[in-house]
């Protein structure tokens, strides 16, 4: 699991990524997970921006490109998530990066 940076107290929505890259790629096999409070049934699930899932599966695996949020009742929608088709894609880590951090780029194809 990632830990995500939010201000003290904060509840936010987080969408976490498995496998931890970004941008995600398709032939990855994709795993979304929506994480808030409440019951992961409760789960609203928006692709491009549109809402696509209403109390849908979290998580779950990705079959489309697209960007995908979610939303949980009591802390709202998450930051976005791309997913991608490309053949060729530089990959960093899925997690909060802070400037004078050492990391690792994937150069995938």
């Amino acid at each position: 699991g990632q830990c995500p940076l939010s201000p003290t107290g904060a509840q936010t929505t987080q969408l976490l990524v498995e496998p931890p890259w970004r941008p995600a790629v398709l032939w990855d096999r994709v795993t979304l997970t929506c994480q808030g409070s409440g019951t992961a049934g409760a789960t609203t699930w928006y692709k491009d921006r549109q809402r696509w899932w209403q109390e849908g599966p979290n998580p779950f695996t990705v079959t489309e490109s697209g960007t995908y949020t979610c939303e949980r009742p009591s802390t709202g929608i998450s930051p976005i998530m791309t997913v991608i088709n490309d053949q060729l894609v530089l990959q960093v880590p899925a997690r909060a990066l802070l400037e004078g951090d050492t990391v690792t780029l994937r150069c995938r194809g």
